[in-house]
């Protein structure tokens, strides 16, 4: 089991045009004890991921000016960023988004809304993988 200090060293991005779901994701992780980077787009979140050098990525699949797809297929290209994972988030539980998501490069799919424990978990799971690489 995993210790709040031990979540602080991780640091999670969320990237998603909704305030509702940046804010449920920034207190469910808080409580849990991770450093939290939020982004609106992905514009916003490719800017901000060389100061932050996030562990893992959330991503919502439809935003404005770069949707979640082309974002997860830039962070692919980047020799730095390549390998942290990218985890979707839609609202649509569908199996082309799903496929669509795996061939630009992202390592899982949330739906949203999503809960607490599915959050945590995803986190863990894809925290545990990063840690064994």
């Amino acid at each position: 089991m995993t210790t709040s200090t031990e979540n602080a060293a991780l640091k999670i991005m969320v990237i998603d045009d909704s305030s509702t779901i940046r804010r449920s994701a920034e207190i469910f992780l808080g409580q849990a004890g991770y450093q939290i980077v939020l982004a609106e787009d992905g514009f916003d979140a490719l800017a901000k991921m060389n100061d932050h050098h996030p562990d893992l990525i959330f991503c919502d699949i439809l935003m404005p000016r770069l949707d979640g797809y082309q974002t997860c297929a830039l962070i692919r290209k980047s020799s730095r960023f390549r390998h942290t994972p990218v985890v979707m988030l839609s609202s649509k539980d569908g199996l082309f988004d799903r496929a669509r998501g795996a061939m630009v490069g992202s390592n899982a799919y949330l739906t949203k809304p999503f809960t607490k424990d599915s959050l945590l978990r995803t986190v863990r799971e894809h925290t545990a993988q990063a840690a064994s690489r």
